[in-house]
């Protein structure tokens, strides 16, 4: 056996392999014809076939003037939204209600009822009431125009100034007036539009915070004469461990739904802006 293998091992390494799976002729591959696919990414990487054997590069930025983005449009609208409050706490009647309206709840005697929340959401509903006419001028003269795209922004924001400057010089006061207008040394305005906005702005806040403490003292007055006329029949009765508060309390109470109270607060309030 081991003799017959030794003797079939030549033979068999002897014997040819098959020819291999290729063609009888491969075609040559031109390297000047055209590919498939060579147009598109040409164009896709802005080549442009010329005259000569070189290639222009075309580069097409379209319109290099682009939108503000949505991202710093967000960011726009947020620094209004938090210059907000500010906005409306100084520069419309919020300032004056919403002092009065706190007077009152703690005149009666009840520093927490109604709750600051039914407190100051009255204020703002108010302070809308009082400033319709000058918001919707503000919208058909600024706002209306300038999302129609017929001003731009510093426009409307001019536009917008003056219903604000109007209902203001309305409401300050000659001493507060003159104390800003002193201090800023710009001199005396010939007109009120001369006013700068920043003396004007400081001005109101003062004339606001001056009336609605009149008003208030004016609400309180009631309040203290119940207050000292149960703190003298307490003490005339010898009742010296009795709260007074306590006791004056339920007919504060009774007065001020007996008189409509609120309604007359608010009625003050509104006169006082028509003025």
């Amino acid at each position: 056996m081991i003799l017959i293998v030794v003797l079939a091992g030549p033979a068999a390494a002897q014997t040819p392999l098959d020819p291999p799976l290729v063609p009888d002729r491969v075609a040559p591959i031109d390297a000047a014809a055209p590919q498939p696919g060579d147009a598109a990414a040409a164009d896709a990487a802005g080549l442009v076939a010329g005259d000569g054997p070189e290639a222009q590069f075309n580069l097409d930025l379209g319109n290099t003037v682009q939108e503000p983005s949505q991202s710093l449009t967000i960011i726009v609208l947020l620094t209004l939204l938090s210059l907000a409050p500010s906005l409306l706490v100084m520069m419309t009647s919020f300032t004056r209600i919403v002092i009065v309206l706190s007077i009152v709840r703690q005149a009666i005697g009840l520093p927490t009822v109604p709750p600051n929340q039914i407190v100051v959401g009255l204020a703002l509903f108010l302070s809308i009431f009082t400033m319709a006419p000058t918001l919707q001028e503000i919208n058909e003269v600024a706002l209306q125009p300038l999302l129609a795209s017929e001003i731009d922004q510093g426009e409307a924001i001019g536009l917008a100034q003056a219903p604000i400057r109007e209902f203001m010089m309305g409401q300050v006061g000659e001493a507060e007036l003159a104390l800003f207008v002193d201090a800023s040394g710009e001199g005396r305005p010939a007109t009120p539009d001369d006013v700068a906005f920043t003396s004007l702005v400081p001005a109101f806040v003062l004339s606001e915070l001056k009336a609605a403490f009149i008003i208030a003292f004016v609400v309180f007055i009631p309040f203290l004469i119940v207050d000292l006329i149960t703190a003298s029949v307490l003490m005339s009765m010898g009742m010296m461990m009795l709260p007074p508060v306590l006791v004056s309390l339920p007919f504060k109470l009774l007065l001020f739904v007996m008189v409509d109270g609120w309604t007359l607060v608010v009625r003050s309030l509104l006169e006082s802006f028509a003025t």
